[in-house]
């Protein structure tokens, strides 16, 4: 039972594509949730992660990064961004070096957020302490947060301080979810991130932006859990490079998702990977509802 001065809140992380939004995120919870690659536009949902401590419960939600929409899926992409505005009671906003360039979105998010703001300056490795005093005053003049912490989230440096000042922003409130919970997410929705991140990391330029996985079957048994994946792509010519010449590539995307997500489940994994066009899918309304988009 919670005491008195138990403190709960929702603490959203915002920022431009890669800013170390996932990272920070999955240090922050103390769990890989959320894919981490190098490529833009690797989060599409928002994906929640909770840190329950004696005295505190903590609801993280990653999200997709900060872009002008060109289809269906960037639009409902960007709506998780902005349902941000009204639901959070301590911002992460996340800022890189690269960010300062083009600042305006950022900024003009930050003016219509109700709830405290802490800025995040992350990628502190890549800078000289010159220029990273710079970038800290330019940001202190742009947006006004209660904290700014310059962090390296690749380094493990700052999470710490970042963590403690989430903490003392918090509002006085019971407990959101139950003390064991860590997401809201099932396990499935993890499954279709790990695949989709081997996706990103194996297949060059636009392929893993045309692609969507779905968990067809879950089946768990005592010692073994069947998945059946079907990956969705936009064109023919998209799903011979998925398959690969005598289906090589597709054989190697399955090694590499099973790997990790036998970690994951912490059991063993028979895994199944079909490869279905689905032709403009990123630009259906209908389509993106039945993958769970909010449109």
């Amino acid at each position: 039972m919670a005491h008195e001065n138990f403190k709960a809140g929702f603490v959203n992380i915002l920022g431009k594509p890669n800013a170390g939004k996932s990272t920070l995120l999955n240090l922050l919870v103390g769990e890989r949730l959320a894919i981490v690659t190098q490529k833009a536009q690797t989060t599409r949902h928002r994906i929640v992660g909770i840190v329950n401590e004696p005295d505190c419960q903590i609801i993280f939600s990653d999200t997709p990064g900060i872009i002008q929409p060109k289809y269906q899926l960037q639009s409902a992409m960007m709506k998780a961004v902005m349902s941000c505005i009204d639901d959070t009671d301590v911002l992460l906003l996340v800022v890189s070096p690269a960010d300062q360039k083009d600042s305006e979105a950022i900024v003009e998010i930050a003016k219509k957020i109700k709830g405290e703001i802490i800025l995040v300056f992350n990628k502190t490795d890549l800078l000289m302490p010159e220029a990273l005093a710079q970038q800290l005053q330019f940001w202190q003049e742009k947006v006004t947060a209660a904290h700014y912490v310059p962090v390296s989230a690749l380094q493990n440096k700052g999470i710490d301080i970042v963590k403690k000042h989430i903490v003392s922003l918090l509002p006085l409130h019971p407990p959101y979810f139950q003390e064991d919970a860590l997401t809201d997410r099932t396990e499935r929705f993890f499954v279709s991130e790990i695949i989709r991140e081997k996706i990103l990391l194996q297949y060059a330029q636009e392929i893993p932006y045309s692609v969507e996985v779905v968990i067809d079957a879950f089946k768990e048994k005592e010692e073994l859990t069947s998945i059946r994946a079907e990956i969705l792509v936009n064109r023919n010519s998209q799903k011979a490079i998925i398959i690969g010449k005598g289906g090589e590539s597709i054989k190697k995307l399955g090694i590499e998702a099973r790997k990790d997500i036998e970690k994951f489940l912490d059991t063993k994994v028979f895994l199944e990977l079909f490869v279905k066009v689905a032709p403009k899918w990123r630009e259906n309304a209908q389509s993106l509802k039945k993958l769970g988009y909010d449109i």
